[in-house]
């Protein structure tokens, strides 16, 4: 079954390149010019993944992923004009997986589509590690290969981003790791990644899994090296 994309892009003649393109590619497009007709359409018609601009107008791509974030944890990525550090942090922090500034190479954004759907979880895989207890105080459990963290017994929602950078920085876990290490694991495209949007997904993280995301105990930054996680 091909895989449903919707491109939210109020610009026509970019919106027309990226459906062409993709259903070239084997995808399935749909099509939306505003940020109130992709939740329109999403609240409908659901789809796998979704490309965003970020200048929409009323209900801007910030507002439109932040929504979809509430309900769905599927691949976003974000195409935009707005190439400046705030902009890029901003849109990461709202909930994309991956940026990609204007004006883009065709074979850029289908490359990091791919990577994105490389990243599905597989249950039942033999290489993943066991089940982590992260914080035995609060029975924050983290279980690669059933694709879950539980605080309490109750999940922990993180988008596939999120879960794959905590499994990989959990395998195994204290091993300390660079930036560029985990953005070519866990986002499968070093070449064309910026650094910056693991320091993004780093804080994501600590939002949901820290008792303190001002002083992380689990995810620790170790300066000039990387990140480490040290299960408490």
């Amino acid at each position: 079954m091909a895989t449903r994309l919707l491109v939210v892009e109020d610009d026509d003649r970019i919106r027309s390149v990226l459906r062409l393109a993709l259903e070239d590619e084997g995808y399935q497009v749909s099509e939306a010019t505003s940020g109130e007709a992709a939740l329109r359409q999403f609240r409908t018609k659901p789809v796998d993944m979704m490309i965003v601009d970020l200048m929409l107008g009323e209900v801007d791509g910030f507002t439109c992923i932040r929504d979809i974030r509430k309900v769905s944890d599927i691949p976003i990525i974000i195409i935009s004009a707005r190439a400046d550090t705030h902009d890029i942090v901003a849109g990461l922090e709202a909930g994309a997986d991956d940026y990609v500034t204007k004006p883009f190479q065709i074979k850029e954004v289908t490359a990091r589509l791919r990577a994105l759907r490389r990243r599905a979880r597989t249950p039942g895989d033999p290489e993943v590690p066991p089940d982590i207890v992260l914080d035995s105080t609060r029975q924050l459990v983290l279980s690669p290969s059933r694709g879950t963290l539980l605080r309490d017994g109750q999940d922990v929602h993180l988008t596939l981003t999120e879960f794959r950078l905590l499994s990989e920085l959990a395998n195994p876990p204290g091993r300390v790791q660079s930036r560029r290490a985990l953005l070519e694991s866990v986002w499968e495209h070093g070449f064309f990644g910026d650094e910056r949007i693991v320091d993004v997904h780093i804080r994501r993280l600590r939002t949901k899994i820290e008792q303190d995301p001002g002083a992380p105990r689990l995810i620790v930054t170790v300066r000039g090296l990387g990140y480490r996680l040290d299960p408490q």
